[in-house]
């Protein structure tokens, strides 16, 4: 099983204490969020779980706690953008921090374990394509050498974020334009020693230098884990998507960042509200169990195909 901590929300900025106490208790629990009062228990032993995706503003709260995951194989997904506060409000300063977090993490756990998310893109009249590229480049000469790969993706609508987008004025770019802002990050990547890749764009960037990405990525967990992975294309994801089949251990409406562009948490007052009842030691991620809950142990294996893990 490879664990995702977590698409939902910012699992190592706001929750990291939960996230070690359901590694030692060996469990946590998920509520469906299609059927709320179904609820699973994941078990979280280093003997199913091959490899843990995290997703993440700000790690910071988890580093000097990392060698707790010394059984477990781990990788990453790191987001610095150039937004300032009016579109991600709960972010720290990346100049004045974030950049030292992230190179602190990186010389901790390696350059390829710490993937440079740069997403989502839009356009607008302050956010310019220019102004998108002095700031991606400004980050990238900051980064060279502490990361290998830099994933970007460009703004989607979705029907809980469209008031949000709508409001921020955000325009569509055509595809000459976007082309030729693509080949320009690629070649600022290529320039700081990163390769470059997209996250679920159906446009083909390949010409302008830019490769598909997989964020839960099959590749980089074979060579993590040291073998083959068995896992196929997750089917929850959308079309365009290239990640292999997951389990999120998150909860939506939990996530403090406040980033305007969210689907997963586009209302901060729900999510100060969720947040008022987290407790670290609940195997809920802020919330807890009801008499009309329905809990159910998910069958979950290893998908590792018998061969020896590198140490």
């Amino acid at each position: 099983m490879i664990v995702s901590a977590s698409r939902r929300t910012d699992i190592p900025n706001y929750y990291a204490d939960w996230f070690f106490e359901r590694i030692k208790e060996g469990f946590c629990y998920v509520r469906n969020p299609m059927n709320p009062h179904q609820v699973s228990e994941i078990p979280l032993t280093p003997e199913v779980v091959d490899c843990i995706v995290f997703w993440t503003k700000n790690p910071e709260p988890m580093l000097a706690r990392l060698a707790e995951l010394q059984e477990y194989s781990y990788y990453f997904q790191f987001t610095l953008t150039g937004y300032g506060k009016d579109i991600e409000p709960g972010v720290p300063h990346k100049k004045e921090r974030m950049l030292a977090v992230f190179k602190e993490l990186s010389e901790k756990i390696g350059p390829e374990r710490v993937i440079w998310r740069y997403d989502p893109i839009f356009f607008h009249d302050v956010y310019t394509p220019d102004y998108h590229e002095r700031a991606f480049s400004q980050i990238a000469e900051e980064l060279s050498g502490y990361t290998k790969k830099c994933v970007i993706s460009f703004v989607d609508y979705y029907a809980k974020n469209r008031k949000n987008l709508q409001e921020l004025g955000i325009r569509e770019p055509k595809q000459e334009e976007l082309r030729q802002f693509a080949k320009n990050l690629s070649r600022i990547a290529k320039e700081n020693g990163m390769r470059i890749a997209s996250c679920a764009e159906e446009i083909d960037l390949s010409d302008c230098g830019i490769e598909k990405n997989s964020c839960i990525d099959k590749e980089l967990i074979e060579k993590l884990t040291g073998g083959r992975i068995l896992a196929g294309k997750d089917k929850n994801q959308r079309t365009a998507c290239g990640c292999v089949e997951s389990v999120d251990i998150g909860s939506y409406h939990t996530c403090l960042n406040g980033c305007k562009y969210c689907y997963a948490n586009y209302s901060r007052e729900n999510a100060w509200k969720n947040h008022e009842k987290y407790d670290m030691f609940s195997p809920l991620l802020c919330d807890f169990l009801k008499k009309e809950d329905r809990i159910t142990k998910r069958k979950v294996k290893s998908l590792r195909d018998g061969q020896l893990r590198m140490e």
